[in-house]
C-alpha cells in the first residue's frame, strides 16, 4: 500500500513531474501542511504566505476573493514559492463543461494555468472536465486533483459520486494526480495519488456554519491522507500564524512518521 511508503519512495513512481516534484519537496522540508490562505487583500495574502512560508509545502488560495488582485500579486506569490520552496494550489473547483474550463483555466484575468502548479474540479460535469483542463495543464507540466470528498456537513460527494471520481482519475494518471478526500481508497493496479484533506485542526470540532476540522493524526495516521490543510486554525483572529504554522507542520510531520513506520 502506497500509505506505507515515505514520500521520497513514492515520488520514483510518479509520471507527472508536478507530483514529483511536490513528493520530493515534502521530503525535503519535512512538511505535509499547506495552508489555506483564504485572504481578500493582496497584502495580507503576501504577509501571510511569507510568514508560513518556512513550513508549507504548498499554499492554497482562492484568487477570485482578492479584491485587488493584479498581475503583481502572481509574481510576488510565485516568487515566495522559490524563496521559501513551497507549491501553489489554487482551490479553484472548476466544475463546467470541457471547454468553458479550459477558458477558465488558460485564460481571462486570472490565467490560473500559468502560476498555479496544482488545481482541482469537480466530475459532476462528466469526462469532458478533465478532458479539457489537461488539454491546457499537461503542456505546462501542472497537476490536478479531484474532489472526491468535502469535509463540510451534508455533502453529496460522497458514495457513487465518489467512487466514479476515483476511477475517472485512473483513467487520466497523468494529469490526475490526487484527490481531495476525508480517507485513503483501497489502491489498485499501482496507484499512488496524493490525498489531501481541508477541514483539519488542532484546537476546535467546528464552526457552527457546517465545517467540521479533523486532528491532523486522524487525518495522516488513521486515515491515511498526505497533506492537511489549514485555515482559520493558522491565522485566525489572535493567532501568531508563524507560530501556528509550525505547530501544525510538527503535528503533521510527525503522524506521517508514525504511519510509515508501523
Amino acid at each position: 500500500m502506497s500509505a506505507s511508503k515515505s514520500y521520497l519512495e513514492r515520488s520514483k513512481l510518479h509520471s507527472n513531474p508536478t507530483a514529483k516534484a511536490f513528493l520530493e519537496l515534502m521530503e525535503r522540508k519535512k512538511s505535509n501542511l499547506s495552508v489555506a490562505a483564504d485572504l481578500t487583500s493582496k497584502a495580507a495574502l503576501i504577509e501571510l504566505a511569507d510568514k508560513v512560508g518556512p513550513y508549507i509545502c504548498l499554499l492554497k488560495t482562492h484568487i477570485d476573493v482578492v479584491d485587488d488582485f493584479d498581475q503583481d500579486l502572481v509574481d510576488q506569490l510565485t516568487a515566495l514559492a522559490k524563496k521559501h520552496d513551497f507549491m501553489i494550489f489554487e482551490d479553484r473547483k472548476f466544475a463546467d463543461i470541457g471547454n468553458t474550463v479550459k477558458l477558465q483555466y488558460s485564460s481571462g484575468v486570472y490565467k490560473i494555468a500559468s502560476w498555479s502548479h496544482i488545481t482541482n474540479a469537480h466530475t459532476v460535469p462528466g469526462e469532458g472536465i478533465i478532458q479539457g483542463l489537461r488539454e491546457v495543464g499537461l503542456p505546462l507540466n501542472r497537476a490536478m486533483l479531484l474532489l472526491a470528498e468535502m469535509s463540510s456537513a451534508g455533502t453529496l460527494a460522497k458514495g457513487d459520486y465518489t467512487a466514479t471520481t476515483v476511477e475517472l482519475a485512473r483513467k487520466y494518471k497523468d494529469f490526475v494526480v490526487g484527490f481531495i478526500a476525508m480517507h485513503r481508497y483501497a489502491d489498485k493496479d499501482g496507484d499512488d495519488f496524493i490525498y489531501m484533506t481541508p477541514g483539519v485542526g488542532l484546537d476546535q470540532k467546528s464552526d457552527g456554519l457546517g465545517q467540521q476540522w479533523k486532528h491532523p493524526r486522524e487525518v495522516v495516521y488513521d486515515n491515511g491522507c498526505d497533506v492537511i490543510i489549514v485555515g482559520r486554525g493558522i491565522y485566525g483572529q489572535g493567532r501568531d500564524a508563524a507560530h501556528e504554522a509550525k505547530r501544525y507542520q510538527e503535528a503533521g510531520w510527525n503522524a506521517y512518521l508514525e504511519r510509515i513506520s508501523k
